[in-house]
This record gives C-alpha cells, sequence and structure tokens, in this order.
C-alpha cells in the first residue's frame, strides 16, 4: 500500500522529465515552471503547494469526533469566537500604534523643516533645510528597508501573498511572527519618510498574520515560547483566521467592517459558509471598535465617543447650511462619472504597465545581485522623492488667498481654521500661501482631506502637476524594498484629478457642482483602476465617506473603470502574482477551455479492455485512499511499522493530536534519514489515509474538475477509472491558466 501511494505521488513528476538533449515543448516548459528565453513569459513556480483545506478523513479523526459530544463541540465554538475577538483587537491595537509612530514621526519632520524653510526664505538657506528634509527621510527609509532585508517577505503591500494564501497557496513565511514585526515596524518608518506609500496595504497583511499566529499559542521565531493547545492544527482553520484577520486589517485600515468582510470573500478565500461570514464580520467589527476607542481618547481626549473609525478619515461630505444651490451629486453628473471612470480604467492600465516592467526590471538586475543594492535602490527613490516635494514645493506652487470664498459667513470660520491648520506659506506673503507646499509638506491623509473638502484652494497648474509627479513616483516606489501600501498614493492621485475637473467645470462652463464629490469619484476611478477591486471596495468607500447616497456614482465608476482596464490588463495585484509565479486559481476557467470538453488527460487512457483477465483487472494500482506526504512522514519518524512475520495490529497508534503536534512545520522528507529505517518493517497506512477524497473520472469536463477542486480547496484530486483504477492525480498547478493554454494548444496541433 505504501507503495502504491508512492506511486499516485510522483506520477505526476515523472510523466514531465524528459532527456537534456530534447527540446521541450511550451507544455511541458508550463509543467515543470520554466520559461523560454525568446519569450516574455513567467510561468507558475513548482514549488509553490496548495493548502490542505480539505480535511483528512481518517481513523485518528474520527476517533475525536465520535468522542466530541454537544458540551466540547459548544466549547469548541466559544474558543473559535473568543479567537476571532482577540484577532480583532489585536490587529486594531496594531493599527494603532502604526498610526501614533507615523503621526509623531511626520509631525516632527515636518515641524523642523517647515521651520527651517520659513526661515530661510528670508535669509537665502534653502539648501539647508532641503540637507534637513533629505536627512530625516533617508534614515526613516534605510530602517525600513534593513528590516525587509531581515524578512524580505515584507516588502510591498502583503495583498497579492495574502490573496495567494487565501486562494490556497502555501506561500513560505508569509505569516511569520518575524515577518509581522518587519512588516509594522517597516511601514511606519516608510510613510515618515516621506514615500509614496500607503500603511493601509499593510494593515491587511498584519492583520492576517495576527489571525494565522493568535490561534496557535506558538512562533517559530520564539520556538522556546510554546503552549500546549491543540485546537485548530490544521490548514482550514488557520485559512479561516487568516481571513477574519484580513478583513480585520481593511476594517482597521478605513472604518470599513463590511468592506473588510467582503474583500476576504472577493479577494481570497474560496470555500465561505455562513458560520464564518459571522465570524469574519465579528472580527472585523472588533478591529474597527477598537482603534476607533483608542484613536478618539488618545487624539480629542474623549474615551468613548468613537470618532475616529479607522486610519485613513475621509470627512463628513455635506453642502453648507443654508445654500439651497448645492447638492452633492445629481444625475448630470453621472455622465460625468462615466467619463471620470473610464479615465481612471485608462491610467489604471497605465500605471500597471509601467509598474509591472519596472517590476520585471528589478527581477532581472536587481535581485539577483547584492541584498545592499535593494538598500541602494531604497535611498535612491527616497533621495529623488525628497527633491520632488522640496522642488516642486518650492518653485511649481501658487499663491493663493488664505480666506475662503464661501458665502456663508457663519461658517467661514471653521472653514479658515481648518485651512490654518494644515497650509504652507513657503514664499507667499500678505495673507497667502502656497498651494503645492500644502499639499506635499502634510500627512497623505491631510492631503486627501484637503482634496476632499476645501473649496477654491487649489489651482489647476497645481493639481496637474501635482497628479503627474504623484503617478510616477508613487508607480516607481511600487516594488521598492519596503513596506509599502498603494491605496493612499492611489486616493491621492484619482482625488487630484476629480479636483481638476470640478475646477474646470465651475471655471469654465459655470457648473453647479460640488467638488468634493468629484475629488471623491476621481479617487475611486483610479484605485478601481488600478486594484481591480469591484463589491469589496464600493463599500469600504461608502463606509469611509458615511454617505449612502454615494453608492451608486461610486458602483458605477468602479464597474466602468474595471471594465475598461481589463481591456488592456489586470489589476496590480494579480500582475504582481503571476510576476511571483504563484499558481492562482480564478474563480471560472476560460470560456474557451470549455470547448474542449474532456480534462486533457496526461496519461494515456489505462482504463481495462474486455480481454483482459481478473488478475489484470485487479492490479496493485487499484485506488485505495489517500495520504499526506507530512502524515508518511511523521509515521516514519514516529516507528509506526510492524515486523514480517507480526500482525498489522501490533504497529503502534498515533492519536490525531499526535499527528498534527508539530503543526505547521512537519519535518520535511528531505530530512528523513532512510538509512536509519529497517527495510524489513512495514508501515500499515491504512487508519491514517483519507479512504474517500474528492475524485474525478478521466473523462469529467475541465469546468467540473476545475469547480471542484477550487471551491472545496482541494490539494489533490485523483483521477479514477471505471473499476477503481488510480490513472493520475491533478494538483493546483494543473489547473492554472498557462498549464490549460498549453495542453489546449497541444490538443488543436493533434486535432
Amino acid at each position: 500500500m505504501l507503495k502504491m501511494m508512492a506511486c499516485c505521488g510522483g506520477c505526476l513528476c515523472c510523466q514531465c522529465c524528459c532527456n537534456e538533449g530534447e527540446t521541450r515543448t511550451p507544455e511541458e516548459l508550463t509543467i515543470l515552471g520554466e520559461t523560454r528565453e525568446d519569450e516574455d513569459e513567467i510561468l507558475p513556480r513548482k514549488d509553490y503547494e496548495s493548502l490542505d483545506y480539505d480535511r483528512c478523513i481518517n481513523e485518528p479523526l474520527l476517533e475525536v469526533l465520535e468522542g466530541l459530544d454537544k458540551k466540547k463541540a459548544r466549547r469548541y465554538e466559544a474558543i473559535k469566537w473568543i479567537l476571532v475577538f482577540a484577532i480583532g483587537v489585536s490587529t486594531g491595537l496594531t493599527g494603532l500604534f502604526v498610526d501614533f509612530f507615523v503621526r509623531l514621526f511626520t509631525q516632527l519632520k515636518f515641524s523642523l523643516v517647515g521651520q527651517s524653510v520659513e526661515e530661510c526664505s528670508e535669509n537665502g538657506c534653502l539648501a539647508l533645510s532641503l540637507l534637513e528634509l533629505l536627512a530625516l527621510n533617508m534614515v526613516f527609509v534605510f530602517i525600513s528597508s534593513v528590516l525587509v532585508l531581515i524578512e524580505p517577505v515584507a516588502a510591498g503591500s502583503g495583498i497579492s501573498e495574502i490573496k495567494s494564501y487565501l486562494n490556497g497557496v502555501k506561500i513560505p513565511g508569509i505569516v511569520r511572527l518575524r515577518t509581522f514585526i518587519c512588516k509594522v515596524t517597516g511601514v511606519l518608518f516608510a510613510v515618515a519618510g516621506g514615500l509614496f506609500v500607503g500603511k493601509e496595504g499593510p494593515m491587511i497583511h498584519s492583520g492576517a498574520i495576527v489571525g494565522a499566529g493568535l490561534p496557535q499559542f506558538q512562533s517559530i521565531t520564539f520556538k522556546k515560547i510554546r503552549f500546549h493547545f491543540p485546537y485548530f492544527r490544521s490548514d482550514r482553520d488557520k485559512r479561516d483566521f487568516v481571513s477574519a484577520g484580513a478583513a480585520a486589517g481593511v476594517a482597521a485600515a478605513f472604518g470599513a467592517p463590511i468592506g473588510g468582510t467582503l474583500f476576504s470573500l472577493e479577494e481570497g478565500s474560496s470555500f465561505w459558509n455562513q458560520a464564518l461570514t459571522w465570524k469574519v464580520l465579528f472580527c472585523s467589527m472588533s478591529a474597527t471598535f477598537t482603534l476607533n476607542f483608542f484613536r478618539s481618547g488618545i487624539n480629542f481626549n474623549k474615551w468613548g465617543s468613537f470618532q475616529l473609525p479607522g486610519l485613513l478619515n475621509f470627512g463628513e461630505f455635506k453642502c453648507v447650511d443654508g445654500d439651497k444651490m448645492c447638492h452633492l451629486w445629481t444625475a448630470v453628473d453621472l455622465a460625468f462619472f462615466v467619463l471620470m471612470g473610464v479615465a481612471g480604467g485608462l491610467l489604471g492600465a497605465l500605471f500597471n504597465c509601467i509598474n509591472k516592467r519596472l517590476a520585471k526590471y528589478r527581477m532581472r538586475n536587481v535581485h539577483p545581485k547584492a541584498r545592499f543594492i535593494r538598500l541602494l535602490e531604497s535611498l535612491l527613490v527616497c533621495m529623488v522623492t525628497t527633491l520632488v516635494i522640496f522642488v516642486a514645493s518650492v518653485t511649481l506652487g501658487e499663491c493663493r488667498d488664505l480666506v475662503s470664498t464661501n458665502n456663508n459667513t457663519s461658517t467661514q470660520g471653521s472653514v479658515n481654521e481648518e485651512v490654518n491648520s494644515t497650509i504652507r506659506r513657503f514664499f507667499c506673503y500678505n495673507n497667502t500661501y502656497n498651494d503645492m507646499a500644502t499639499l506635499f509638506f502634510n500627512p497623505q491623509e491631510v492631503a486627501i482631506h484637503q482634496l476632499f473638502h476645501q473649496n477654491a484652494t487649489f489651482s489647476p497648474v497645481t493639481l496637474l502637476l501635482f497628479f503627474v509627479l504623484y503617478f510616477f513616483m508613487s508607480c516607481w516606489t511600487y516594488g521598492v524594498s519596503v513596506p509599502s501600501g498603494l491605496f493612499v498614493p492611489s486616493l491621492l492621485c484619482g482625488a487630484s484629478l476629480g479636483r481638476l475637473v470640478a475646477n474646470v467645470l465651475k471655471i469654465n462652463f459655470h457648473m453647479q457642482i460640488y467638488s468634493g464629490t468629484f475629488a471623491l469619484i476621481g479617487a475611486a476611478a483610479f484605485l478601481g483602476g488600478v486594484v481591480r477591486m469591484t463589491i469589496s471596495l464600493t463599500v469600504i468607500l461608502i463606509e469611509s465617506t458615511n454617505e449612502i447616497t454615494y453608492g451608486l456614482p461610486i458602483m458605477i465608476t468602479l464597474m466602468v473603470a474595471k471594465w475598461t482596464g481589463d481591456f488592456f490588463n489586470k489589476g496590480i495585484y494579480d500582475i504582481h502574482i503571476h510576476l511571483k509565479g504563484v499558481p492562482l486559481l480564478e474563480w471560472e476557467t476560460e470560456v474557451e477551455m470549455d470547448k474542449h470538453v474532456p480534462y486533457p488527460n496526461l496519461y494515456p487512457d489505462q482504463s481495462p479492455s474486455e480481454e483482459w483477465t481478473l488478475e489484470e483487472r485487479f492490479r496493485p494500482l487499484t485506488f485505495h485512499g489517500l495520504i499526506l506526504r507530512s502524515q508518511l512522514v511523521n509515521l516514519l519518524i514516529c516507528g509506526v511499522c510492524y515486523a514480517e512475520n507480526q500482525s498489522s495490529a501490533s504497529q503502534p497508534r498515533l492519536s490525531h493530536s499526535e499527528m498534527t503536534e508539530d503543526y505547521p512545520r512537519f519535518p520535511d522528507i528531505h530530512d528523513l534519514d532512510l538509512a536509519l529505517l529497517n527495510p524489513r518493517m512495514i508501515v500499515d497506512v491504512t487508519p491514517y489515509m483519507n479512504p474517500c477524497p474528492y475524485t474525478v473520472s478521466p473523462n469529467t469536463c475541465l469546468s467540473q474538475v476545475f469547480n471542484l477542486f477550487r471551491t472545496m480547496g482541494l490539494r489533490h484530486l485523483p483521477v479514477v477509472n471505471a473499476v477503481g483504477e488510480i490513472v493520475g492525480i491533478i494538483t493546483r498547478h494543473n489547473l492554472t491558466h498557462e498549464f490549460l493554454v498549453a495542453k489546449l494548444r497541444q490538443h488543436y496541433i493533434t486535432i
């Protein structure tokens, strides 16, 4: 039986081998995870494996289920709810930690440099101010980049990796404690260092790590700290907690618990149920209110007031009291929103195209070299960003009147107070201020708030230049060796573009429109064109604005932006997943795949013929069940075997807790010393294998195979013929788009 399972597990690899002198076909290159040198194509890597989301129903597990009465089941469920609450609270506290130190470092930096610029504008020592800003930014970015060198998985936003994990792909190191420490600490220094990055994306990754690690009560980083906690020792439970943690990260970042729940559903998880939905929503709510409670108390000294629900606050959209001509949006505006959606999709596609080329350049010319080259690239980006911010603020800004042009005097004082708290006067006198410096020399969240709510404070030229500079610099920055999010830079780019459209319509066409609405729609259009999210992003933006009337225009804009962008390329996260060679499975197969009705077999049809004898029909290839590699290694290490002259009943038995004791780091099969094993001993794997896994016949339609594998979160799918013989085994790599295209190409060539 052991030989039978070894044959089943290795049958795929054996069929793919060929001699060194032979020319490999595109199909074989796809199977091996390679690429042709003369083709600009990246194929899925073979070292990525699937998570074991499907339960292995063996005898040790059945013994546990038989002893699980109603009382124990309720206790098990209560522990799960407690852990979900703890994940939400921990994620909210993580967001609080990041926000506190980002604000502290940013305010310290801008206060020092701003005061220096004001003084040097009169004394002629601007070079000194530039050196101060450059020194502070480079120190912060240096620390952030060093942390990424310690744990390379901490680079970027982490959404691509978490999306892959929720899709069922096991990525090494993605949910480790060391990754969490480097991610959280690195992102606050990256944002404080003035890079055009956000902290919202890394918050999603951080929440997922909390969800993965907290229920385990152990860490690979601190191996000596370990508690005996026998619950949730499977990929199935861990992946559910990661879904809750990722949703909590979204909720903490945007104050959007419902949007966080939909994010986990839309972007990652393949298998979903009602109980999981409740737990994820509860976790998101816990994160939102934890962060809201502490931020409101710290910032306003009003504990329990709940005034700041997320790290990114869009503020309140409302018309001035008494202005009957003011409307947030009208039916006529929808036409402009559709056009802005098209523009956002086009610009998002351009952004993704440029960033993809930069990422490929880094893969070929930066990553293969020594690690300090990545550090130098981060410092180079920091230096150029600092120069752009400083030079643009000093030379490209326009002096605008400080007093807001508002007809209603009752609200003029509050508007002026809001403006005065964030304006920058660089080289502007006589009750004026510098509009470009006001955008660049403020935290990104403050700049977004200004574009959404302040009226007639930015010139069209300033908005256009700001958009161009932010577009290209954020595109260059996303991908360097620092933790970096993309939500805030995309919102800033889109908001400036939307505000520019509003200014043109107001000045040139004398239209009565609400500028903040156009800024919001512009932000949604560009962000949707970059990330290509629809359902969750719509709800996130609605919850962030706290204005349900924006639901229809935001939804229309995001759909148009996605359809326009999809005509040219994929979303930014899908692009980076493809560049990493992750075998991601989409929600469904391509339409042309269904034309090839039978699944493309890797092997010739081995179904028995009528001429076969009884012995030929019942050969050792008969399928009896499935055992995982980790289980087999565990049995061999623990010495679960019996002698030839003994009965299998004398073989030692392992309980379910003993089988899962080393989760998630099971011993590697390559570390197993075969010389220490007695070749005369027999291992009976029958009690530990799954006798009834999901199987398909050799002639099953491709769409059925794909849907079964995708929705049930499988790792292996045996192919069994009519008489119970194992014909082959399907893994994730056999269902990737690249593999299926190669098989389809071979099928058409054969025809």
